[in-house]
């Protein structure tokens, strides 16, 4: 069985326009998820990116008509000036690593539902009780959030370290045990292609 380590960001537009993208390709193949929200802007300065703040304008407006363009082709909702963008992402991924350690939902529609919160609901997902909703609404008990802070800010911060170590620089980001690495939801072709044994 594959195994994908899935890293991301709460506060990533791309990671929203996956959608369900990863989840269906891995029940297609039959590969587990883990699941590693991380600090993007952290990972950024660790691995030579820069902040979306700090671009050129020429860079920022052309992921503006691309964020735009990728929202069209999917069918999906997308606020190129979210409300509360950018926000505190720890409270949200913290409520992903805790619930994934719990278990008993849905991790990929938690962070889907967060994900668009951000993006779509102009929903501060740095506020309790949006975290709490999204996870009653992917089958968790909203305490859950509650009772995994310390192991959720623990494993935040390892994930940022395994991100730079597995050579990860960007989310969404998508690597699989054979070693293959895939960079953005428009590569969830060729990682399903991968794991078909095609790529």
């Amino acid at each position: 069985m594959a195994h994908i380590d899935y890293y991301f960001s709460t506060l990533s537009p791309f990671a929203c326009l996956a959608g369900d993208g990863l989840e269906r390709i891995a029940v297609r193949h039959g590969a587990d998820v883990t699941y590693k929200p991380l600090d993007i802007m952290a990972l950024f300065a660790r691995t030579g990116g820069v902040a979306p703040a700090e671009r050129h304008p020429s860079r920022n407006a052309y992921r503006a008509q691309e964020l735009d363009r990728q929202a069209k082709k999917r069918g999906m909702t997308l606020n190129l000036r979210p409300a509360h963008w950018p926000t505190n992402p720890a409270p949200s991924s913290y409520a992903i690593i805790a619930a994934q350690n719990a278990g008993g939902g849905d991790v990929g529609a938690l962070v889907q539902s967060i994900l668009r919160a951000c993006w779509a609901e102009e929903r501060d997902i740095a506020e309790d009780a949006v975290v709490r909703d999204c996870l009653e609404r992917a089958g968790f008990d909203p305490a859950v959030a509650d009772r995994g802070l310390l192991s959720g800010a623990e494993t935040y911060a390892a994930n940022l370290e395994e991100a730079v170590e597995a050579g990860v620089f960007g989310a969404p980001f998508y690597v699989v045990d054979s070693g293959q690495m895939f960079w953005g939801q428009d590569r969830l072709e060729d990682l399903d292609l991968h794991l078909a044994g095609k790529l």
